[in-house]
């Protein structure tokens, strides 16, 4: 029998799933990323990834189970993430597969286009994606991961736009639901929310030339000096 609610809000309660952060125009970006997924470990403790690029050496990606702390400390794996521009995410699992996280349901997800790579890491759920799946499998989609999140990826691949940017916004289009985004292009970082700006996302100041972008301002708290400001709906960087 469950439980009588004296009031209609009684089990409104903070609902935390995901953290996502980036980082651009720092050298070392990945290791200011890990330090924002350690402040952001309590939203999700299963798994985490960091997605960096160097003009040298391309994209680069690490993706781990367990905590921030036991993987991206370590030199060896953070020495393979080099560059200014970086995106992390700590997985709590809402969608996808249920029971025991698959390393490929970890984000961020990567795909290459015609104009080049992009990475993004989602939070959040997708009210439409089972539809939006077999939709884009009908249509000849192969998908990698169970994840929501990897429509995202298939809706800009089918995209028309001349830019990565612009496939961002017109992927975003077709998904419903509460959600945040940080991307990663080659040379930029991009940060979105749902149109009603449900979920949260913060942009912060690193130094004089850097930016971050997080889905708490915890995660900036931690990386003085820094000053925040509230990312509003529908704001592109």
């Amino acid at each position: 029998m469950a439980p009588f609610l004296s009031h209609p809000f009684d089990d409104d309660k903070l609902k935390e799933e995901c953290g996502i952060f980036g980082v651009v125009g720092v050298e070392d970006a990945s290791n200011f990323v890990a330090l924002g997924l350690h402040a952001l470990q309590h939203r999700g403790q299963e798994a985490g990834g960091i997605v960096s690029y160097h003009p040298d050496q391309g994209f680069n990606s690490a993706r781990r189970f367990g905590y921030v702390r036991d993987n991206f400390t370590k030199a060896d794996v953070m020495d393979t993430l080099p560059g200014q521009l970086a995106i992390g995410h700590v997985r709590y699992s809402t969608a996808g597969s249920k029971g025991a996280t698959a390393i490929r349901d970890v984000q961020p997800f990567f795909g290459e286009f015609s104009m080049g790579g992009c990475a993004i890491a989602h939070n959040g759920n997708l009210t439409n994606a089972s539809a939006l799946r077999r939709e884009l499998i009908e249509r000849g989609s192969i998908f990698q991961s169970s994840s929501d999140s990897e429509c995202i990826i298939h809706l800009m691949a089918r995209s028309i736009q001349k830019t990565l940017a612009e496939r961002i916004k017109d992927a975003l289009r077709r998904v419903e639901g509460a959600f945040s985004v940080v991307a990663m292009t080659r040379t930029k970082l991009i940060g979105v929310r749902d149109p009603l700006g449900v979920r949260p996302l913060v942009l912060g100041r690193i130094g004089d030339h850097g930016w971050a972008l997080s889905s708490e301002t915890c995660a900036l708290d931690i990386m003085a000096p820094i000053s925040s400001a509230r990312l509003t709906p529908a704001r592109w960087w």
